[in-house]
């Protein structure tokens, strides 16, 4: 049994991933208990001494068997999700459709896996005389418990129908880019009740579901990962514009980070000591525009500290010298 399931599932099914080698292992692992669980009852009789109880008949046995087929069902739903997912990556450049179903999938997976909890443990209760009983106290004042588990758990239920919203609706994926109380990060987990933001220098924000449902945020990942980004310079008004044009040109040409689509450079503002010249580029995703902006403030600088360097700011002093004669 240990090989048998692995060697059956190769001759139609070739993973190519390792998430769905681990996830065949673990399920075959599973599936070695059920089998024992389903087996072990029907040949017990045959060499059990008469005058024993049957283990199988047992409670303690029947409990077991129900978290074994409670174990297989969740192993059985990972290696359907991996399977399913095994050719949605979001590791290349467009992978909206790819992050949209990850999303969807995992958190229908959770509502399934607590599902099938709440399933086993209500079958294991049925095993007991005193669960039942309680079971029955608990109906009689339902209306009074109704009440209280309401108001207890209005959070709990806000969360979850926002989750069912975000997962739906999806106005955060799987690995978008977003800015959320000041922090830039990537989605890292959706879960049923909150969401985990990866921040850019590794820590972890960890938010209520429901708080993007209930405020504003920034995607910039929401329909495409390409975005612009600004570069502001400030000069002295006797710059040549037309010069520094022609070299973010060439700074943007050079290198790969720019995706050719976005390249413009204006003068935005102008106070009585310098002039403010804005450079807009494109790139295929934030932390290659973040990149290339960081490229573009080097070069440009190192430009005008060689070719324009009385272009850099400066305060100028104008001294007059007094003609006038004074009076005896």
């Amino acid at each position: 049994m240990q090989f048998a399931l692995p060697q059956i599932v190769k001759l139609f099914y070739k993973p190519s991933s390792s998430r769905v080698k681990r996830s065949i292992g673990k399920f075959t692992q599973s599936l070695k208990w059920g089998f024992f669980f389903a087996v072990f009852p029907i040949i017990e009789p045959y060499f059990s001494p008469p005058n024993l109880l049957y283990i199988g008949r047992q409670r303690f046995f029947v409990v077991l068997s129900i978290i074994t087929l409670t174990w297989i069902i969740i192993e059985f739903s990972n290696v359907i999700r991996h399977i399913f997912l095994e050719k949605f990556t979001y590791d290349k450049e467009d992978n909206l459709r790819e992050r949209r179903v990850i999303t969807q999938v995992a958190f229908i997976r959770k509502l399934f896996i607590i599902g099938v909890v709440v399933i086993a443990f209500a079958a294991i209760l049925m095993n007991f005389e005193s669960a039942r009983k309680i079971g029955t106290g608990l109906l009689t004042s339902a209306g009074i418990l109704g009440i209280i588990i309401g108001f207890a758990a209005q959070k709990s239920i806000a969360n979850l129908l926002a989750g069912f919203q975000i997962a739906f609706t999806q106005p955060i994926r799987i690995d978008d880019v977003v800015v959320v109380e000041g922090e830039w990060g990537k989605i890292e987990e959706i879960n049923l009740t909150y969401v985990v933001v990866q921040i850019w220098d590794q820590r972890r924000l960890v938010l209520p579901i429901n708080y993007f449902i209930e405020k504003p945020f920034q995607n910039w990942t929401r329909t495409t990962a390409a975005i612009w980004g600004t570069v502001f310079i400030y000069v002295d008004p006797t710059v040549s514009v037309g010069e520094i044009k022609t070299k973010l040109k060439e700074i943007l040409e050079a290198t790969p980070l720019w995706d050719k689509k976005v390249q413009v450079l204006q003068v935005t503002d102008w106070t009585e000591k310098t002039i403010e010249l804005r450079c807009l580029m494109s790139a295929k995703d934030s932390p290659t525009a973040f990149d290339l902006r960081c490229l573009v403030r080097e070069e440009l600088l190192l430009y005008l500290q060689k070719t324009q360097p009385n272009s850099l700011p400066k305060s100028r002093v104008l001294m007059e010298k007094a003609t006038g004669k004074q009076e005896d």
